[in-house]
């Protein structure tokens, strides 16, 4: 007879300002929607006080990877994590890989150390570790906290733990200032234990969202004896392999276009996919008018998409399909209809007609990839010349 206990259907929680709370399926999702509807919910923003103004005695760390020069949702979640179980006596030190352009102070972290010799492309993982135990020698923080991912942070968190023999819970899914949770025997089981040195969290285990702000200082941070990157060590990096984003599967795709009733030109539109390097994805009335497959159809009913940018080319934004990018890190809306509901979800929204637009941000790409070998980069700029903002 099994006597393993059973996971309590109350959980997991997640942790949020307000404490632990209870993540039942739908009400996440539902309170996001909602906000995309509230008249004027996206302009309001009160000014946040400091977490704390006290002399830090202790520090807690976190380290993440940055992405284009920002944390991911995941590695905001993680520091708001030690935000939020910091007493008024601790610090929280943000220790970024690669270069970081955006506001820690706002994400929780009242130190920031940038090390911008890193960047996720490159896989340094003994280099890394030098610098992140250096770090960590430096402040002697009592926790250490990292993304769970596969994109280099949950190895390095790994690597850490195992050198210097700390005790590390991984694919954390419940943490409170006093203990962390997780899943075992194939999710049939929870278990819990007290804070370790070491904690890998998993992702949605905690609300990013803050009542407060940190103190934000930038450390110039200088390491002693030989640099941190060296040529020498038994890991040669072989580089990246590109892949044809065409190939992936929209819920792994970083980068993606998708058409809806307004796109009446599909070659063109599959022309700027490929021109971009992006997958390609579609609405339930794009898919139902057979313009794509049923696997393109992103929504309630489709697919459900975590692409770092989305762009929606003549879709209104039904609630079916803002479910299923609810969890889109950057989303850009084109279409004619300024209230359309796409637009309230979108964080740019270009008031243009889709089949214009298509064709001159192909054109600008091509231009764009011609003379630094990326397309991506220049979607904000080609966006602002071709239409209004709203």
């Amino acid at each position: 007879m099994n006597n393993l206990k059973r996971i309590d259907p109350r959980r997991p929680f997640t942790i949020t300002a307000e404490g632990l709370k209870r993540i039942t399926a739908g009400v996440a999702g539902a309170a996001d929607l909602a906000g995309f509807f509230a008249p004027g919910s996206a302009h309001r923003e009160l000014p946040k006080p400091r977490r704390t103004t006290a002399t830090p005695q202790r520090a807690m760390l976190v380290a993440a990877h940055a992405d284009r020069g920002a944390l991911d949702d995941h590695a905001r979640q993680t520091l708001a994590a030690a935000a939020l179980i910091a007493d008024a006596q601790t610090e929280i030190v943000l220790l970024i890989f690669g270069e970081f352009t955006g506001d820690a102070a706002a994400s929780g972290a009242d130190k920031l150390i940038e090390l911008s010799m890193f960047d996720r492309r490159r896989f340094a993982p003994v280099d890394e570790l030098n610098a992140l135990a250096a770090c960590i020698a430096a402040y002697a923080p009592a926790h250490v906290f990292m993304p769970d991912n596969a994109t280099g942070d949950g190895d390095l968190g790994r690597r850490y733990a195992a050198a210097v023999d700390a005790n590390v819970a991984t694919h954390v899914v419940e943490i409170d200032a006093t203990h962390v949770a997780t899943y075992v025997q194939a999710q049939r089981a929870f278990a819990s234990r007290g804070l370790p040195e070491v904690v890998l969290l998993a992702p949605n285990a905690v609300d990013p969202k803050l009542p407060f702000i940190g103190a934000g200082e930038r450390v110039v941070w200088r390491f002693d004896g030989e640099p941190p990157v060296s040529s020498r060590g038994v890991v040669r990096d072989l580089g990246i392999e590109e892949t044809d984003a065409a190939g992936l599967a929209l819920e792994e795709a970083d980068f993606i276009v998708s058409a809806g009733n307004g796109v009446s030109d599909v070659v063109a539109f599959e022309h700027l996919a490929s021109t971009l390097g992006a997958a390609i994805g579609a609405s339930r009335v794009a898919v139902d008018d057979g313009k794509f497959t049923r696997d393109k159809q992103i929504g309630a009913t489709g697919k459900t998409v975590e692409a770092s940018v989305y762009i929606a080319f003549g879709i209104s934004g039904a609630v079916q399909h803002l479910q299923g990018i609810k969890d889109c890190r950057h989303v850009i809306a084109v279409n004619l209809d300024a209230s359309a509901p796409i637009a309230r979800r979108a964080d740019l929204t270009v008031i243009a007609d889709a089949r214009e637009t298509i064709a001159a941000l192909t054109e600008a790409a091509a231009a764009a990839r011609s003379a630094s070998g990326t397309g991506a980069a220049l979607l904000n700029s080609a966006a602002v010349a071709e239409g209004s903002l709203v």
